[in-house]
């Protein structure tokens, strides 16, 4: 088991070299200019930052930053905010990558951009947490506007952070800026639905995935979902509203597994009370590593970087994935997983959902109009649904898997609108 996670935590620091790996495969279907391609493979800036927090007990201590805009030529950069230990500067280019492809895959006016902390957010109290969150957010003024470059929670973060940069913008603007983030609460600007999207987004794709497969019974279908934070424990919970089986749900500790299925709102119920999974009556205990190779037919990965790799991809035995976290899956997994004949849905589809109900909250506060929740859903499955039907059809037409053609469709956009602005100067 040590061995195991000692090279789960290898590849996660290298998720750079798997967004490389992944565009170069890409790139051999896109027929594009080879200064245009050079070009794609490189961030537009990069933003490095060493900010003092002021502890409770008076302490000084100082923290490291990072927010990374890969491409901004279909418009402003857009993309999450982490706090965690194992925020790095080439895990925060990777996932302005992969966000520059999601938006352009889903076809929003936005190119990627990725930020984060290098802190535990759990060691924090609520006033350290609120110091480092206004002193960050005073570090990227500026790099970040309604018009440049709009933050959105991400692993670690929530609302609550989203609503002090946003106040910390508009002290520093000398007047309210909803627009400066999205993911915040909705009684200052944030957008029904927002909480739900990405994990109501996976389950969408995996809907539209099983269908075209031939599984119309909800109740005859199994699933396993590895993460519990807000992407695994929506889809769980949307999944289970559908009427399919969840068997397995885990999360940072371990996880809980029952063949015949789990009541998720008790299990909602339990880990809101208890903070954890582990306790839950009428499951068995299993580790994140056991989850992956349960006997079920959708897997949702929905926790780190680099989950499935060469040394796990074998042993599962679900039929379809369907990536709910960002680059759980390395290009030697995909190989083993595609020689297997497992049905992929890559992460900057089946996730993109988050982003695109982003992109409603920003038009919402640009226009200070607001949406119901219906009108959010249906909007949601519309543009998903689109960007679902497109890699579909570019994957049988080139005779691909679904994340090289879900990878040509955005890069094929973003070189168009390169090719289109042109080179400045």
């Amino acid at each position: 088991m040590v061995v195991a996670l000692q090279m789960q935590k290898h590849e996660f620091l290298d998720a750079y070299q798997t967004a490389l790996a992944q565009y170069d495969r890409a790139i051999r279907y896109a027929n594009l200019p080879d200064d245009v391609v050079e070009y794609m493979r490189y961030p537009r800036r990069e933003f490095t930052v060493n900010f003092p927090v002021r502890r409770d007990d008076g302490r000084m201590e100082m923290f490291t930053g990072y927010r990374v805009h890969h491409n901004t030529s279909m418009g402003p950069s857009k993309g999450g905010l982490r706090y965690s230990m194992d925020v790095t500067l080439d895990e925060v280019r990777a996932l302005a990558m992969w966000m520059t492809w999601k938006c352009a895959l889903v076809n929003i006016p936005y190119g990627g951009a990725k930020g984060g902390v290098v802190v535990d957010p759990k060691t924090l109290s609520m006033g350290e947490l609120e110091r480092l969150t206004r002193r960050y957010a005073s570090e990227l003024v500026p790099l970040i506007s309604p018009k440049m470059d709009i933050p959105a929670p991400d692993m670690g973060t929530n609302p609550q952070v989203m609503a002090w940069i946003m106040d910390t913008y508009s002290m520093t603007m000398g007047y309210s800026v909803p627009a400066i983030v999205t993911g915040k609460p909705i009684n200052i600007g944030g957008s029904e639905g927002r909480t739900e999207a990405t994990g109501r987004g996976v389950i969408m794709c995996m809907v539209s995935t099983l269908k075209h497969h031939g599984y119309h019974d909800p109740a005859a279908v199994k699933v396993a979902v590895q993460g519990f934070g807000n992407v695994g424990a929506n889809a769980a919970a949307y999944a289970h509203d559908l009427g399919y089986k969840i068997v397995a749900v885990s999360d940072v500790e371990g996880g809980i597994y029952n063949p015949n299925g789990l009541n998720i709102p008790q299990v909602l119920n339990h880990y809101k009370k208890y903070g954890q999974l582990a306790g839950y009556p009428e499951a068995d205990a299993v580790t994140n590593n056991e989850l992956l190779a349960l006997p079920c037919d959708v897997l949702v990965p929905a926790a780190m970087e680099g989950q499935l790799t060469q040394h796990n991809a074998a042993a599962v035995q679900a039929r379809f994935i369907v990536e709910g976290a960002n680059g759980p899956t390395t290009p030697e997994a995909d190989d083993i997983l595609n020689d297997k004949g497992v049905f992929v849905v890559p992460d900057i589809l089946a996730n993109s959902g988050g982003v695109i109900v982003s992109y409603f909250e920003w038009v919402q506060d640009l226009q200070a109009f607001f949406w119901g929740k219906d009108y959010v859903f249906d909007q949601l499955n519309r543009i998903i649904m689109q960007a679902y039907d497109r890699t579909l059809q570019t994957a049988e037409d080139l005779r691909i898997d679904m994340r090289t053609a879900a990878q040509v469709t955005a890069i094929q956009r973003v070189a168009s609108a390169i090719l289109t602005r042109g080179f400045y100067p």
